[in-house]
């Protein structure tokens, strides 16, 4: 396991060494200490390394992040792991605004709450978080799934097109288009791995189904009037 002080060696230096990996994996393991909150830790990793950050981050901490772990022990402030494509990042607190916003592919972990625009346009990740989400989350949710173990605030898949929305808790309200859905044995096969991945105990047939009405999918003029 190799040690990175970002306070000693600045945050350039650190991705430079972490993207670096991408040609070169023999160091596969890395702790990061004195991280106090720092931006854009941890972004465009792309070889399957195991990064632990020893305390809480700034803006879009493991962003665009491809096939490494990241694991966060602190809190993570907006856009993390924002447009990633692949991998594993996990919060152990809460996480800020858009987490996992634009997301392809990967798993985003969040084991306290998330704020405002959770998974907003995600487009095949899978997010899963332990606490409770706030409003707009999942806007314009194309594909993937957002699992929440907690309560969902106002506008909640508001525009979606076919990602999968499981939520235990209240929702306050839901977007335009958005429904609650059927949950069907196959829903509760998939929400079952999803929660083991995330580490959640809940059960599966705990939660409530949402997804597109598929209203706005096409143009109706009696709209543009």
């Amino acid at each position: 396991m190799q040690t990175f002080d970002l306070a000693a060696d600045g945050l350039r230096s650190l991705n430079a060494t972490l993207q670096a990996q991408a040609n070169e994996t023999n160091q596969t393991g890395w702790d990061i200490i004195n991280p106090r909150g720092s931006h854009a830790i941890a972004v465009g990793l792309d070889a399957p390394i195991e990064v632990h950050v020893m305390g809480s981050t700034g803006y879009y901490c493991a962003g665009m992040n491809k096939q490494a772990t990241v694991h966060v022990h602190g809190s993570a402030g907006p856009g993390v792991a924002e447009n990633m494509m692949s991998g594993t990042v996990i919060v152990e607190g809460d996480a800020s605004q858009y987490a996992g916003a634009t997301g392809n592919g990967g798993t985003l972990v969040i084991k306290g709450n998330a704020s405002s625009r959770c998974g907003i346009s995600m487009k095949g990740i899978d997010i899963i978080v332990h606490g409770n989400i706030g409003h707009m989350s999942a806007f314009m949710a194309q594909s993937g799934n957002l699992v929440v173990c907690g309560d969902a605030g106002d506008a909640l898949g508001d525009s979606l097109y076919e990602a999968r929305l499981f939520v235990r808790g209240s929702v306050k309200s839901l977007g335009a288009d958005c429904i609650e859905k059927e949950m069907r044995p196959e829903h509760l096969e998939l929400l079952a791995e999803l929660l083991e991945r995330g580490g959640c105990d809940a059960k599966p047939e705990e939660f409530k189904r949402y997804g597109s009405a598929r209203q706005l999918y096409n143009f109706k003029p009696d709209n543009a009037y």
